[in-house]
């Protein structure tokens, strides 16, 4: 009878941890990867950035040129059924050179007009950026952080390459979550056309930026609950946080990769950066800015930024 009793107090502490566990899982899910409202990121401060910093992506003139430009409106229907938004930017001359460029978590297209400005103005090339799955115009109600939408960039390439010919040359240029957007579509197979990756505070794998802020936020350890986090996000989204990996993309890329990160960058530490580098089988390139927190390179050291942009282009690309 004690023997019975016993098993019966160790079944349901069992089975009240795996609701538990569960119950944690689908929050984790709709807090992090459901389309839906998100403010859990306010006040969080690995995302504070310096006064300096903020002006620029707030109110710098970027914004106001993004919304003087006359961008050309494209649709795709993804692999998987949802319909996309793109934009494209002719140059103001005839150029046969295109920057792809991705946004960040919880961005839109034209947060990229950041860049897309230099890009245009200063260099003179056509530009397109895209609103991700789950984001902006784009239809989708999850958030692929980048392993489904690395199927709808090769699908945005081949529409490009198909409007403007054959002789076109992309590089493809992201900033965090459209960073590692851009390196998990460098491990596909890309048409000799893409030329480089630009790739601005990115993460090594869903799996370890979960794990990451699983324990920075919410002081958790990552099992149980990225694994039945995994499986949530499976069921409703069809990808497994451990695949979602722009580490074993690179391991396969076969275009050069500059990346770039910020030392002071506390939510997706440089480190991941460098294991990326590190790990990347075609030619890379990495530069660290000092005092940069996520996302911040261009606007602390944007001089720098930008040589070192173009000397990586010039040196493995012909683009000048």
């Amino acid at each position: 009878m004690k023997r019975n009793k016993w098993l019966k107090i160790v079944i349901g502490i069992v089975s009240v941890g795996f609701i538990i566990v569960m119950i944690a899982s689908f929050y984790f899910y709709n807090l992090a990867i459901d389309r839906n409202e998100k403010d859990f990121l306010q006040g969080n401060e690995d995302l504070e950035v310096s006064a300096e910093t903020m002006e620029v992506l707030t109110d710098g003139n970027w914004r106001t040129w993004v919304d003087e430009q006359d961008f050309d409106e494209w649709t795709i229907t993804s692999y998987d059924g949802i319909k996309l938004k793109g934009y494209f930017l002719e140059a103001e001359q005839p150029s046969n050179k295109v920057v792809v460029m991705a946004h960040g978590y919880l961005g839109n297209a034209m947060d990229m007009g950041l860049f897309g400005q230099y890009y245009y103005e200063e260099k003179g090339y056509n530009i397109f950026t895209a609103d991700a799955r789950g984001h902006g115009a784009s239809d989708g109600d999850y958030i692929g952080f980048g392993w489904h939408d690395r199927k709808d960039y090769v699908d945005w390439i081949d529409r490009i390459i198909k409007v403007y010919g054959k002789d076109t040359e992309i590089i493809l240029h992201g900033i965090s979550m459209g960073a590692a957007t851009m390196l998990m579509t460098a491990g596909e197979e890309l048409p000799d056309n893409v030329k480089a990756v630009i790739a601005d505070s990115p993460y090594t794998s869903v799996h370890d930026m979960f794990a990451y802020q699983m324990d920075r936020m919410f002081h958790l350890p990552s099992f149980p609950f990225l694994p039945s986090t995994s499986m949530v996000t499976e069921l409703r989204a069809g990808y497994s946080l451990k695949e979602a990996s722009a580490l074993e993309q690179v391991k396969k890329a076969d275009v050069p990769i500059l990346y770039i990160h910020g030392n002071a960058d506390t939510f997706v530490p440089a480190s991941m950066s460098e294991t990326l580098y590190e790990n990347t089988k075609s030619k890379a390139d990495l530069m660290t800015v000092n005092n940069a927190g996520h996302g911040e390179p261009f606007v602390v050291a944007k001089e720098k930024y930008i040589d070192r942009l173009n000397t990586f282009l010039a040196h493995y690309t012909d683009w000048q």
